[in-house]
């Protein structure tokens, strides 16, 4: 076993359509993103951790590489589903040229781009998107001299039932009958168990919460992850600046809204030499002077980057909802969508997109 050989000259099918593809704009700003990066770094990372092809027996599997850059055609192009990302490559001469398949090759099937997600690590995923900012720091981009903290809800991909029958369900999916669905075979789907509820602004949220850092220079997604939704904003900023370092220089700054707001937070910026850009609030004892009020204004002009994202996101991913009933899949599908994300932006602000 092995990767599937791709043959690397023009076939006919692209001879003759050679010149309608001058006119291709969708594969042009394809072929601008590959230039982005230094590809070979991200395949060194997927072949240390994902194993399928390494074995000698078996048929030959498809290049890890090229099912990656599948999964950011379907965050690029807002495709909804597996089985659409499959009929979106057999149909499209963009796609294929992008991943590397010739015109007279069919794509992987939609089952391998699902089990490829299924079998990546949260691990190589997390290193392929600090390898893709360090790339861009070596160009010339600061991506971490001030970072913006904040969070926001998602909905859950099932839908809402009590807190009390959340944990009938958990137990019954830790014994050996709640693994297996009605006819005695394992369970392929199941409801979100990992979400809980919130009350947020007076309206209660079933579902989970993303913690997002993002560069304020340039917009990058510094680090992205899910918690169930009634995990405190506050406690996940620590976590947020430590997985922000991607390269040797160090944050500069750190920008988050009142919710991050209080003394163990403070202190941990003061610890490691951070500035402190997190806003003031009113306390029991004190009210905010009008210095304070005017500094939050400042920090907001600041912060603002990440709620961009958020925004764009939205719009444009519809990560306002969970895609996937399990939390580890909606993480590795929020690490996609940074990495797609940052592509996108890099080529924009190094002009080649």
């Amino acid at each position: 076993m092995g990767y599937k050989q791709i043959d690397r000259n023009m076939t006919f099918a692209e001879v003759s359509l050679l010149k309608s593809m001058e006119h291709n704009r969708s594969l042009k700003r394809l072929e601008k993103i590959n230039q982005v990066i230094n590809w070979s770094q991200v395949e060194e990372i997927l072949m240390s951790h994902y194993t399928i092809g390494t074995s000698r027996e078996g048929a030959d599997a498809y290049s890890p590489l090229m099912l990656l850059k599948g999964l950011l055609l379907e965050k690029w192009y807002r495709i909804d589903s597996d089985p659409e990302l499959e009929n979106q490559i057999n149909d499209r001469i963009s796609f294929k040229k992008f991943i590397g398949l010739s015109f007279d090759q069919h794509s992987p099937d939609h089952s391998t781009f699902s089990r490829f997600r299924g079998r990546l690590s949260k691990e190589a995923m997390t290193l392929i998107n600090s390898v893709v900012l360090q790339q861009f720091s070596r160009k010339g981009l600061v991506i971490n001299e001030g970072v913006a903290v904040d969070a926001r809800l998602v909905q859950s991909a099932s839908h809402p039932i009590s807190n009390e029958e959340i944990n009938k369900q958990r137990e019954k999916r830790e014994t050996p009958e709640g693994k297996l669905d009605k006819n005695g075979n394992l369970l392929k789907f199941s409801r979100d168990l990992d979400s809980d509820w919130i009350i947020k602004s007076d309206k209660p949220h079933y579902g989970l919460k993303e913690h997002t850092s993002v560069d304020t220079n340039h917009g990058f997604v510094l680090s992205t992850d899910l918690t169930p939704a009634s995990v405190s904003d506050t406690i996940y900023l620590p976590h947020c600046i430590a997985a922000s370092c991607h390269t040797e220089e160090p944050i500069g700054k750190v920008y988050a809204d009142k919710g991050y707001y209080g003394e163990p937070n403070r202190d941990f910026l003061h610890m490691n030499g951070i500035a402190d850009g997190i806003m003031r609030r009113d306390t029991k004892s004190t009210k905010l002077t009008d210095y304070e009020k005017e500094r939050n204004k400042g920090i907001s002009k600041k912060r603002y980057i990440v709620e961009q994202y958020f925004g764009l996101s939205h719009l444009h991913s519809r990560a306002y909802r969970a895609r996937f009933a399990r939390i580890v899949k909606n993480i590795l599908d929020a690490l996609f969508r940074q990495m797609a994300f940052n592509l996108f932006r890099g080529g924009r602000i190094l002009g080649t997109v």
